[in-house]
């Protein structure tokens, strides 16, 4: 008498080439059930990307290792700034007007009152000229490297400094303005902003640049004709005009720093 024998649903039915243990690693299953193979032909799919959104955030503020000039530039001026909110009003008064780029100060010692006067943010750390400063400073040097955001940043400072400096001296040489306009408290670091917004606005989306350039020369205009502070009202435009004359010479920097491959900006 033989033992009776237990049928299973796949009795009767041919079995499957091969078993469990040579079906490939890897292998998926179809809609059927049948574990399919990879087709070793086709090219195996990358990974897909894993999405951070803090990287990006961090992008937008300046690092060490990223934006080494933006960061350390913003180091010096969070120091003049809390020195300047928490020291003797009397020094700090003292360290501003032998920081000014007044015509006196240009003629006798110019490279001392162009650097020193960079030194400072008028309004204080949390001025609009503080928080533009970040972004935009960061966003231009990640485009067109730290030395060149430096050249962009100077080249207006000093220019407009000049430009409007310059025609008060000739002015009270030639008896149009008093002694007195030799002298005023002119420091900060609006005029080499100006210049680098006006360029980075060459490097962004053509909606994003004109809307951004025409806003803010609505707002400078606008200063200018309150004349609360006219010398300084014309820099601005003035620096601003000079950021977009960069235009050809910070595309070509970008473009220089962009991967093969990668998109750009119109």
């Amino acid at each position: 008498m033989h033992p009776a024998r237990t049928r299973t649903p796949l009795d009767g039915i041919p079995s499957q080439r091969g078993s469990a243990a040579s079906v490939p690693e890897h292998a998926y299953e179809d809609p059927t059930g049948f574990a399919v193979a990879p087709d070793a032909s086709l090219p195996a799919l990358p990974p897909a990307p894993v999405r951070r959104p803090w990287r990006r955030l961090l992008r937008l503020v300046p690092t060490p290792a990223g934006t080494p000039f933006t960061f350390g530039y913003a180091l010096v001026l969070l120091a003049t700034s809390l020195f300047a909110d928490h020291a003797d009003p009397d020094i700090v008064g003292d360290l501003l007007r032998g920081s000014s780029t007044d015509v006196a100060h240009l003629a006798q010692t110019p490279l001392l009152a162009l650097v020193g006067s960079a030194l400072w943010i008028a309004g204080g750390i949390l001025s609009p000229y503080a928080v533009g400063f970040l972004f935009v400073l960061t966003a231009l040097e990640r485009r067109i490297g730290g030395w060149r955001a430096a050249g962009v940043f100077l080249l207006g400072h000093v220019t407009a400094t000049l430009a409007t400096e310059l025609p008060v001296g000739l002015s009270v040489v030639t008896g149009h303005l008093p002694d007195s306009s030799l002298h005023r408290l002119d420091y900060g670091i609006s005029f080499g902003l100006m210049t680098s917004f006006g360029a980075l606005a060459g490097l962004v989306a053509p909606l994003l640049r004109w809307s951004a350039l025409g806003v803010l020369t609505a707002v400078l205009v606008q200063d200018l004709l309150s004349f609360t502070d006219p010398l300084t009202g014309w820099g601005h435009l003035m620096a601003l005009v000079i950021g977009v004359a960069c235009w050809p010479l910070v595309r070509r920097w970008s473009a220089a720093r962009t991967p093969p491959g990668s998109a750009t900006t119109a």
